[in-house]
């Protein structure tokens, strides 16, 4: 069953995460993992002209993309953060909308060599709406590739995540965890040829894991 997610309440919980998250002095970056330095880079999105990044926070994976030549655009659900990124990034090019995800790709008629996110929209939207929207827009032979936490063991399906502590006013959204398995099933059966869902291990022992996933239009 769906989750009721309150989407003003959350444009409130994300845009006071952007007073926190987002440096004006930091350089393009493009990193999946969450640990600097580690990992694949935007190699996995093969050799694009264009870009989507959903849920694109800070703009800065979007930066190192355009610096390469590549038509960059994004979409996240915070007015804030999308009015400091688009600012920080516009020079290069760089395309920041703002809008809820599933109502703006709803709306947006264009198609793209690849659709990705970072810790990002995938993480936070149902993916039974948002898969099918993702595969509808990506060119032919277009790539999709999504990063995130992987799922607790046991605790799978939309998980309740607090912001800010447990005290204090209650500002809430919903992260959706699955199995490798089930990320890859509900690709394909979102009209998907391929999908790979793996996880990268912590550059330490014993640390929390990356979720990465790479399906194929």
């Amino acid at each position: 069953m769906p989750v009721p997610h309150d989407i003003p309440a959350e444009t409130e919980l994300w845009d006071t995460y952007a007073k926190s998250a987002f440096d004006a002095d930091a350089e393009p970056s493009f990193c999946w993992t969450q640990y600097a330095g580690h990992g694949p880079g935007p190699e996995l999105l093969g050799t694009p002209e264009s870009v989507l990044e959903i849920g694109c926070g800070t703009g800065r994976a979007l930066a190192h993309l355009a610096q390469e030549g590549v038509k960059a655009a994004g979409v996240d659900l915070s007015p804030r953060m999308t009015e400091l990124a688009g600012e920080r990034w516009a020079p290069l090019g760089v395309r920041i909308e703002q809008g809820e995800v599933l109502d703006w790709l709803t709306a947006d008629g264009a198609r793209y060599d690849a659709v990705y996110s970072i810790f990002g929209a995938v993480w936070f939207t149902d993916p039974s709406r948002l898969f099918p929207l993702v595969r509808e827009h990506l060119a032919s032979g277009g790539v999709f590739v999504f990063s995130q936490p992987p799922a607790i063991p046991g605790a799978y399906g939309p998980q309740g995540m607090y912001k800010g502590g447990f005290a204090g006013k209650a500002m809430f959204t919903y992260r959706y965890s699955y199995r490798p398995a089930v990320w890859e099933r509900l690709l394909l059966s979102a009209g998907f040829t391929s999908a790979e869902a793996r996880i990268i291990d912590a550059p330490k022992p014993g640390h929390i894991g990356t979720l990465l996933v790479r399906a194929e239009a």
